[in-house]
């Protein structure tokens, strides 16, 4: 077993009381997996700038200036997140979706059945969020 020790024991991160947080879900799931690296940057940006319902006004242009992206990457990316189910959107709003959502979303779109496994890694995460 490793042993974990932090390298700064005086840097170790606290949860703001913001809002802005990342899901352990979004890897753990395999949502990174399906995103572009313009698309990753992008969720990230859109997950600090969110209020507390994941809600932001940003404007491309200025996402696209903070973020240095050309307006076909940009496009790309978002398309890349609502497609995937992280982020809806409509002018001018963005909303980070709830990652429990994407799940029951997915399921509900395929039709299909889910194996005793999932049943059971989906009742784990229930229970330790």
């Amino acid at each position: 077993m490793i042993v974990k020790k932090p390298v700064l024991p005086g840097r170790i991160r606290k949860v703001p009381k913001s809002f802005s947080w990342i899901d352990h879900r979004l890897v753990r799931n395999g949502y990174i997996e399906r995103c572009s690296h313009a698309a990753g940057i992008l969720y990230l940006f859109l997950v600090c700038v969110g209020d507390d319902k994941g809600l932001s006004y940003y404007s491309d242009q200025s996402l696209m200036k903070k973020l240095s992206m050309d307006q076909r990457t940009f496009e790309n990316a978002r398309a890349d997140l609502v497609r995937i189910g992280l982020v809806a959107w409509k002018h001018p709003l963005y909303q980070v979706l709830c990652i429990e959502q994407i799940l029951e979303q997915n399921h509900q779109v395929t039709g299909s059945s889910m194996s005793l496994g999932q049943i059971l890694r989906n009742a784990m995460e229930v229970r330790h969020d």
